[in-house]
């Protein structure tokens, strides 16, 4: 099968489909398995949909693919730093994890926006709990690889894209 035939609309479509999944599994692991979300995992679920809101575009817009590439590549490697911060965390030794912060909806009230961003990209003690391990990989761990993916993904619509524009030439 040869992927450089397919148009860059369907690959941001797949892309987008790929981050809609991504924010079902997290909707589905918060409201059906019960496990809260601390703030570095809220903060990679705002990083998957910026992604999957600039692959939709990209898929609506049809024009411009590779300034929609780059910009998905990037929202999703600021995704991938979180989560690797976030891994980060989970991989301190117990003395060393931050303090436990009050719970988000108090510091949205009560904290400045500055506040409340830092501490939502810096995590907290409570981003240290690890909640459940699956192939070895914590949840956070399974969120870098897809963004690392969502990240190159992006990026190889550009190249599928330069190989197809060769071939008619």
């Amino acid at each position: 099968m040869n992927f450089a035939k397919f148009s860059p609309r369907l690959w941001f479509l797949l892309g987008f489909i790929g981050c809609c999944s991504l924010l079902a599994t997290g909707a589905y692991m918060q409201f059906a398995e019960e496990l809260e979300p601390c703030p570095l995992c809220i903060s990679q679920r705002l990083a998957i949909l910026a992604t999957g809101i600039i692959f939709l575009l990209a898929a609506l817009h049809n024009k411009a693919y590779k300034a929609y590439a780059i910009s998905a590549a990037v929202s999703a490697l600021i995704g991938a730093s979180i989560s690797a911060r976030h891994v980060w965390l989970q991989h301190l030794p117990p003395d060393q994890v931050p303090e436990c912060s009050p719970g988000l909806e108090y510091v949205f009230q009560h904290f400045p926006l500055t506040e409340t961003i830092k501490l939502m990209l810096t995590g907290t003690g409570e981003c240290s709990q690890i909640e459940g391990i699956f192939l070895g990989l914590t949840i956070p761990g399974w969120t870098l690889i897809a963004f690392l993916i969502l990240a190159a993904f992006s990026l190889l619509t550009i190249w599928l894209q330069s190989k197809a524009d060769e071939s008619q030439t």
